[in-house]
């Protein structure tokens, strides 16, 4: 059998809801699931989106039911009415939504909400996200609640506490001479720094966090809102309708290509010892091998890691998480039972080659909100003393388990670490496709702000993927049995489809391009396994298939293969819909090319001298790469003469020059 088209670019038969664009002169949005997003003023993105959301006790955000969807286009603008139901099997949340749209570049989004239970949320209102793209530290004018206005700027280096509070409107310019005022009403709002949890925007949201939540909507109680934008200034004329995306090729940026690892979870470890003889054929430099005591994992775990390090030829670092709890389970910053978890863990590893050892105490992988105490915990040099008693002559590193956001809000310093980490997934949010592949955008910034309070320390991306492996929210990730596309999922399906082989590629083109040391990518098995392993969750067409691997373990090996190769500069006309990496090889320039999007895109390359050669992964040899591991070794490669390609959906191309 062979897969179709859905399960090819998303790994899920679940239909993708076609957005709908909508245009009033100069003004254009797209609708998507009954928000906006992509809000542009004369073909400049003026805002990221405006939404409606209903997030759970747990963060979950609540997929709304749209029924009475009608939209109406006039000469001199468009409207948008819909009403839309957020329920689960305890409680339920209904709103009515109007949207407008004026030739004049205006806009207004409303939406008038009652509790048809009580009804018990973390956050129940609009969301308005702006772009990085022209305003990542650029000047912003804040009109407080109480009237005052103050002139700031977006924050350049990651703010991991809410840079702007009881906010009115906010006010940027665009393009010289053109500014647009965002206005939200309904209640007081605040700002945090949304690429903490790798979203491509700056969030602000109804409801401040120090009030208590989860609150509770009253059954019957109503919750208007209300969002406007408005344009000061006349627009350019609208921009280049990007049919082609140009890719050039400069000289070397000075940084090198990362080192290049699987995550191993501990519950998946015996089954990728099972396939270590196709794993060994990513090349992967290291393994991270995931210890939680909390978890049952023991000595038999260890020694699971030791043979599928042997048998894959990589060095192993352990992410240890130490307990540290007293007797009655409460977090405990005892250093007496720090030292006892701690040698427990140790002689669990016995005899266990451990190059790398990060630390973590249980209780920093949950979140702690900005001026919220940290719950009890050894202090940092308590810690890292520990781990080098515990493991004499390993390199002792650490940070966070989560993600970036809670070590951005607790700092290790960096003179007591070997090495300093952080995890990342791109779902925390938002479960759609183009949130997902538009997170990368938010990498540089991230990498960025862990070199500036890292002090060049070696910066180590440890497990990152798309599915979630654990959530500091909530309880757990959500499980995921139809197959969806559902943020905070522990497993997404798109990790097997050609999107999740794009992504991986467009994540590791950022590391290299910023200079990270070394990345955590994927995993040998489980819900982001490289290889495929039978489950308990279900994995369309490839349970019933026999596949071998899935695509990404293609991307991820023809990566690892180039460990401290010279990276190149690569500058891209739309990176938001192509992400490209150029790295000098010892067998010549190795360029890589991942598409983003759901739509084919046209690639001109320059700064390259003669034919390349290219190795293309997309919807015409799927199933073959899926089927065989050595695909990438013997497929048919393509020619490339005129510096010209086009590259379908999600796919993802190697070209190599000279």
């Amino acid at each position: 059998m062979s897969p179709s088209q859905s399960i090819t670019l998303f790994g899920t038969e679940e239909p993708a809801e076609a957005p709908i664009v909508l245009t009033a002169g100069s003004l254009e949005a797209t609708l998507d699931a009954g928000n906006l997003r992509y809000i542009k003023v004369g073909g400049i993105e003026a805002l990221r989106g405006v939404a409606f959301l209903s997030r759970n006790r747990n963060w979950a955000t609540y997929s709304p039911e749209i029924s009475d969807l009608k939209i109406e286009r006039t000469s001199d603008g468009f409207t948008v009415t819909y009403e839309a139901l957020c329920r689960d099997d305890e409680q339920s949340f209904r709103y009515s939504a109007r949207i407008e749209g004026r030739a004049d570049g205006s806009l207004t989004f409303e939406a008038d909400g009652e509790a048809l239970t009580d009804f018990v949320t973390n956050r129940t209102g609009f969301v308005v996200l702006h772009a990085l793209h022209g305003v990542v530290g650029e000047p912003l004018t804040v009109e407080h609640t109480d009237g005052k206005i103050v002139e700031s700027r977006f924050p350049a280096l990651i703010d991991p506490d809410c840079p702007f509070r009881d906010v009115r409107a906010l006010t940027h310019e665009i393009a010289p001479g053109v500014k647009v005022t965002c206005r939200m009403e309904g209640d007081a709002y605040e700002m945090e720094d949304h690429r903490n949890w790798m979203d491509a925007s700056y969030k602000t949201y109804v409801r401040p966090l120090a009030l208590p939540w989860p609150y509770t909507i009253a059954k019957g109680e109503k919750a208007p809102q209300r969002v406007t934008l408005k344009v000061e200034g006349a627009p350019a004329a609208a921009a280049s309708d990007g049919s082609e995306v140009a890719v050039s090729i400069g000289p070397a940026n000075g940084k090198m290509m990362p080192r290049l690892g699987l995550a191993v979870p501990a519950e998946n470890a015996e089954t990728a010892l099972a396939r270590a003889e196709t794993l060994k054929a990513v090349g992967a430099g290291f393994l991270v091998c995931h210890f939680d005591p909390r978890q049952g994992h023991d000595a038999a775990t260890m020694q699971t890691y030791g043979k599928l390090g042997a048998a894959l030829d990589a060095e192993l670092v352990l992410e240890a998480v130490i307990p540290c709890l007293d007797a009655d389970g409460n977090p405990s910053a005892d250093n007496t039972i720090l030292k006892r978890d701690m040698a427990a863990i140790a002689d669990a590893a016995a005899g266990v080659p451990f190059a790398r050892v990060a630390v973590s105490p249980s209780s920093d992988l949950k979140c702690t909100l900005p001026g919220a105490t940290f719950p009890p915990a050894p202090s940092w040099a308590a810690l890292f003393d520990a781990a080098r008693g515990a493991f004499p002559g390993a390199i002792i590193g650490g940070g966070m388990f989560s993600y970036f956001t809670e070590l951005n809000r607790k700092r290790p310093p960096a003179e007591l670490l070997d090495f300093i980490c952080h995890t990342g997934s791109p779902i925390v949010h938002a479960g759609d496709d183009v949130s997902v592949t538009e997170a990368l955008e938010a990498l540089p910034s991230i990498f960025n702000s862990v070199r500036a309070f890292g002090g060049g320390k070696p910066y180590w991306v440890f497990p990152t993927a798309i599915s979630m492996r654990q959530n500091p929210y909530g309880a757990a990730p959500l499980e995921n049995p139809d197959n969806t596309r559902q943020a905070m999922s522990r497993v997404d399906p798109r990790e097997r489809g050609l999107i999740g082989a794009a992504w991986y590629a467009g994540y590791l083109a950022h590391a290299a391009n910023t200079g990270v040391d070394a990345v955590t990518l994927a995993a040998t098995s489980g819900p982001s396994g490289v290889v495929y392993t039978k489950q308990p969750h279900q994995q369309p067409w490839f349970d019933e298939a026999g596949a071998a691997v899935f695509p990404h373990f293609h991307v991820i090996a023809g990566h690892a293969a180039l460990p401290g190769a010279a990276v190149h500069e690569a500058t891209i006309s739309d990176p938001r819909a192509v992400q490209a990496l150029a790295v000098a090889g010892a067998d010549g320039m190795h360029l890589w090319l991942a598409n983003l999007t759901g739509a084919p895109q046209a690639v001109s390359l320059s700064g390259v001298n003669g034919a390349a050669e290219g190795l293309v992964l997309d919807e015409a040899n799927f199933e073959a790469a899926c089927r065989d591991p050595g695909w990438a070794a013997s497929a048919p490669r393509t020619t490339v003469n005129s510096g010209k390609l086009t590259l379908s959906p999600y796919a993802v191309a190697e070209l190599r020059f000279g």
